[in-house]
């Protein structure tokens, strides 16, 4: 099996001029990640942050956070990760929450006196990490995380690598402990599935690079880089997705396979981008949420590239089915709709309520077995998806069992998003549900009751929201209603609310 830490130990006899990253337009070379890595490495250890030691760090997309990473998985560390997308008392109780004794953060992050709070209540010791300089922010007390016998071996497969926050289902966002031996296993079935090899047969940083868009606390954007360091592959880091920059920067680099998401992948069609400077790109990786078979239709017809869909989640460390370019050549006329077939050593199942296997094409909840989830191998994960089996293997999500709004790939609990609407001094009551949207799979549209006498504009209520959500959970609309949908017992009836909110919607588009 592929080793993670192994991988990375090799980086060290790579030339150090070689350009190994790329982030706002400018390359820098390995020797200036590797050099920052050292420094982070060197204060953790000063500090007293020996192996097992938990280290929180503000994962945004740029280099800092790379090297930040790379000197957690040499020091066999455990990276846990924050959120920069969330508003400052969001992130502030998220820190506290995490219970560390170390943080990394930006400078702009420690400019937020409830980040600052936060990690004083903690007694954490952190560091500003900015460009090339790691700066003490803050000085906690000495502590050792870590025997020195244990921080010599670090042999153990079952080791925490990563503490990977996600909204898994309804209800507050939750860390996943992710295992060496998870993401190792994660990483080698998806070789295997592609028939790919781990790069260490071929130059390192020579190749073409690989593009990565999604944010590194995202599975996707996490699993991207872990990948790319693995095979050592340049890597063209962005902030955000951009069509004007990720356009100059598939003709600029010629890569061959890409990772996109359904919303990017309509921006593309949609744009005016000649297919000849699509030219290089064999296949487009698309996950994190559910793409219709006509996009992927319109955009192989236009620029003649394969969208091959992948399913999986934090949970599993990443992906655990997808489509093959082989398969979809083969098969996606007969098999639309589908996210593919098990990755190698991952098994599928649906069962429906009394837990019994229903037959081939029943729709029933989602279960996995594989070694990437952390538990033995012949144990069964029950996941929040209804799905389907066909006979021929593949693949088939029916929607979710928990209310759970995917936009964009993000996860959103509709009870956050009603908890914010209700703070609002003017409203009684409200509900929230997710509607289709063409681009980004689903959006969270929500509707209220005021209470008697009080008045809010619509789009004031969606401002207000800005303050305690992320800016993927805000509510694309919001609606004043006389009264909401409830049933016999007084609870919301979701679908009486879907259907009035889908009303409302139509209603005002056409107006």
């Amino acid at each position: 099996m592929m080793s993670l830490r192994g991988a990375i130990a090799r980086l060290w006899d790579i030339d150090e001029s070689a350009p190994m990253l790329q982030s706002d337009g400018q390359w820098l070379p390995w020797g200036y990640v590797k050099s920052l890595s050292e420094r982070i490495d060197t204060e953790l250890t000063i500090a007293g942050c020996a192996a097992g030691g938990r280290v929180a760090v503000v994962l945004a997309n740029r280099t800092e956070s790379v090297a930040a990473l790379i000197a957690i998985i040499r020091g066999s560390r455990t990276l846990v990760t924050l959120s920069p997308l969330q508003p400052p008392h969001r992130l502030a109780a998220d820190l506290e929450a995490t219970a560390v004794d170390y943080v990394l953060a930006g400078e702009e992050d420690w400019c937020s006196t409830e980040f600052a709070a936060a990690v004083s209540k903690l007694g954490a010791t952190g560091w500003s990490v900015d460009g090339d300089a790691v700066t003490m922010a803050a000085q906690g007390a000495r502590r050792h995380a870590a025997s020195a016998e244990s921080a010599e071996s670090g042999d153990d497969l079952g080791e925490v690598v990563i503490e990977m926050l996600t909204s898994g289902s309804t209800g507050p966002p939750k860390r996943i402990p992710l295992s060496r031996a998870q993401l190792e296993a994660s990483l080698c079935a998806a070789l295997q599935h592609n028939n790919r090899s781990d790069g260490s047969a071929q130059a390192p940083f020579a190749g073409s690079a690989a593009i990565l868009t999604w944010p590194l606390v995202h599975i996707s954007g996490m699993w991207g880089l872990l990948q790319a360091l693995v095979s050592a592959r340049r890597l063209v880091l962005f902030k955000r997705f951009n069509l004007a920059d990720w356009h100059a920067a598939v003709k600029n680099h010629r890569p061959g396979l890409v990772g996109l998401p359904p919303a990017a992948i309509q921006v593309v069609l949609d744009s005016g981008i000649p297919p000849d400077d699509l030219a290089s790109i064999r296949a487009i990786n698309c996950g994190a949420s559910p793409i219709e078979p006509t996009l992927v239709d319109a955009f192989r017809e236009r620029f003649g590239i394969p969208i091959l869909v992948v399913y999986g989640a934090t949970e599993f460390s990443g992906a655990v089915a997808g489509w093959t370019l082989n398969d979809f050549r083969e098969r996606w006329l007969e098999k639309k709709g589908s996210v593919g077939r098990a990755f190698p050593g991952v098994r599928l199942r649906v069962v429906d309520a009394a837990g019994e296997l229903p037959p081939a094409g029943e729709t029933g909840l989602l279960q996995v077995a594989s070694p990437q989830s952390g538990a033995p191998s012949d144990e069964w994960i029950t996941t929040s998806d209804l799905a389907h089996i066909d006979e021929d293997g593949f693949l088939y999500i029916d929607g979710r069992a928990d209310g759970v709004i995917i936009r964009g790939g993000f996860k959103i609990s509709p009870d956050t998003v009603v908890r914010s609407l209700r703070s609002h001094p003017a409203v009684s009551d409200a509900a929230v549900a997710g509607l289709p949207d063409d681009r980004l799979g689903q959006i969270p549209v929500g509707a209220v009751e005021l209470r008697a006498r009080t008045s809010v504009a619509a789009e004031e209520l969606r401002e207000f929201c800005r303050k305690t959500l992320t800016p993927y959970e805000v509510p694309a609309r919001v609606y004043i209603v006389d009264e909401l949908p409830r049933g016999a017992s007084m609870k919301i009836d979701h679908r009486r609310l879907v259907a009035m909110l889908t009303d409302l919607t139509s209603g005002s588009d056409e107006s």
